[in-house]
């Protein structure tokens, strides 16, 4: 994403150049006298045509890539939504699991690891959704771990990790856990 994002500020950058390259052309073209010419009329008039469409282009742009982040979202939340409600006779568990710090992988994404203690007398699993949120916490992502059959009292380890690139600080945190 952040990719595309930069490919379209560099175009739109290019045609505002350009732009205003030929708006400063137009108007140094002075022949002294104070009536405007037909032919600087027209490309100034081009040169006003064409910053409108790079700034609706651009406009466009940017939306459809906060459309995707939106629906990449909500994919991610509807399917930690079904794995948790696959769960039958699970106990809040959300106090028996810790986060490590959030890392970026190599490919963008951002892993936490993920620390269950199994409180119960005998041996457990849990499914814990973690969420990902920028510092003003919005949720930027969800995924959903499963550490199975941890014996009675002891931990288990799990590794989260994004379904997408994020960029800027993350924090993660649990957003539900269960034991069962």
């Amino acid at each position: 994403m952040a990719g595309r994002m930069g490919k379209s500020k560099r175009r739109c950058t290019a045609v505002a150049l350009l732009m205003a390259c030929a708006v400063a052309g137009v108007s140094s073209c002075s022949d002294g006298s104070s009536t405007t010419s037909p032919a600087r009329s027209k490309a100034a008039s081009a040169a006003s045509s064409a910053a409108s469409a790079a700034a609706s282009a651009a406009s466009s742009a940017v939306a459809s890539l906060a459309s995707q982040g939106a629906s990449a979202l909500a994919s991610a939340s509807a399917e930690a939504r079904r794995r948790l409600d696959e769960v039958k006779n699970g106990i809040n568990a959300k106090d028996e699991v810790s986060l490590g710090a959030p890392a970026s992988a190599g490919d963008g994404r951002i892993t936490v690891p993920v620390t269950v203690h199994n409180t119960a007398n005998s041996a457990k699993s849990f499914v814990v959704q973690v969420s990902f949120n920028d510092s003003k916490g919005n949720l930027l992502d969800t995924c959903v771990v499963t550490v199975d059959s941890v014996a009675a009292g002891k931990d288990g380890n799990a590794t989260a990790r994004s379904n997408r690139k994020l960029s800027g600080p993350v924090r993660a945190e649990v957003a539900r856990a269960l034991r069962y």
